[in-house]
């Protein structure tokens, strides 16, 4: 998770128009595949490429302010768990001896982002999520 998309160019290879297109959505409900920098963490990356967003969260941006940095996340699922975790209070009951902090910030929903490859020539929805396709002219597939 970055604080904008210009942090994301720290990480990510971001050409004009990719700059442009993530710009006009961000922040948001989307996830993003682009070409890594060489300069990542390899435990970061997957086939050179690295999954960025800009969440449109109020409390994950003033994490991302606080730390001054940028941060990785998760969805918590669970082994054996039909959906994600998603109400602070689960969470907690479920993992209080295995987490040093739980920031209760309301529920924050189980509807995923939208993932969207820009590695490629035009973008390709790998997943639909809550983020729209309008902005991109394509279908999931």
């Amino acid at each position: 998770m970055c604080r904008d998309v210009s942090e994301i160019a720290h990480y990510a290879m971001v050409d004009d128009a990719q700059f442009r297109l993530l710009k006009s959505v961000a922040p948001g409900s989307y996830t993003f595949i682009l070409r890594a920098r060489r300069d990542v963490p390899r435990r970061l990356t997957k086939k050179k490429t690295i999954g960025v967003r800009v969440p449109g969260h109020a409390v994950a941006h003033a994490l991302l302010a606080e730390l001054d940095q940028p941060m990785v996340s998760a969805t918590l699922l669970l082994p054996g768990a039909a959906a994600p975790l998603a109400e602070p209070q689960e969470i907690r009951t479920a993992l209080e001896h295995q987490l040093d902090l739980v920031v209760d910030a309301g529920p924050c929903g189980v509807e995923p982002s939208t993932v969207i490859d820009l590695t490629g020539a035009t973008p390709v929805v790998l997943r639909k999520g809550s983020g729209s396709l309008a902005p991109f002219a394509v279908e999931a597939v």
